[in-house]
């Protein structure tokens, strides 16, 4: 790459996080909005449930000030580019929690990877089994020294895992039987 190349890259690598932070600031900012409208609502919750004539120009100005931030977070809204799906707004329309929403998407999508890879893992145990009876029919004496190989590293391995179950005093864990 010569050096136009490096400084294209540079810049579009700039630009490209300088984007990201742009869409971050516009989404605080309208975060800020948001907030700054509840307060104000309830102000003027406040202000209209112990109103009085002689409060009336408080109640106005807080009336001002809440158009006005509306105001501004329509115009903050506009710079940020937030798609949220309709089922996620008619569970709040239906007084749930939109988490529901999050949690419904994330178990069907994690059940069915989980059914493609215990295919997958039932299939290359088939495959396994396939393997070694094809293997013992032609090659008998291997299989079985292989055979014996697998036993002594699984007895080795159920030792070092019953060596490392054993408490900082030298007892050993013992797992309780239901």
């Amino acid at each position: 790459m010569n050096q136009t190349q490096n400084t294209i890259a540079g810049i579009s690598g700039s630009n490209a996080i300088a984007t990201v932070d742009d869409s971050k600031e516009n989404l605080n900012q309208v975060i800020n909005s948001n907030q700054k409208t509840l307060v104000l609502l309830h102000q003027l919750k406040l202000t209209v449930s112990s109103f009085t004539p002689a409060s009336q120009l408080d109640l106005l100005q807080r009336l001002n000030s809440l158009v006005m931030e509306l105001d501004n977070m329509a115009k903050l809204s506009d710079k940020c580019n937030i798609q949220v799906p309709m089922e996620v707004l008619n569970l709040i329309d239906d007084g749930k929690n939109p988490d529901e929403f999050t949690k419904n998407v994330l178990n069907k999508s994690c059940i069915a990877r989980n059914q493609v890879t215990k295919g997958k893992n039932d299939a290359f145990k088939g495959l396994r089994k396939h393997i070694l009876e094809e293997l013992e029919q032609t090659f008998p004496d291997e299989v079985d020294r292989y055979r014996e190989i697998r036993a002594s590293y699984a007895a080795e391995a159920k030792r070092l895992a019953q060596s490392q179950s054993v408490l900082p005093n030298g007892d050993p864990k013992v797992k309780s039987e239901l």
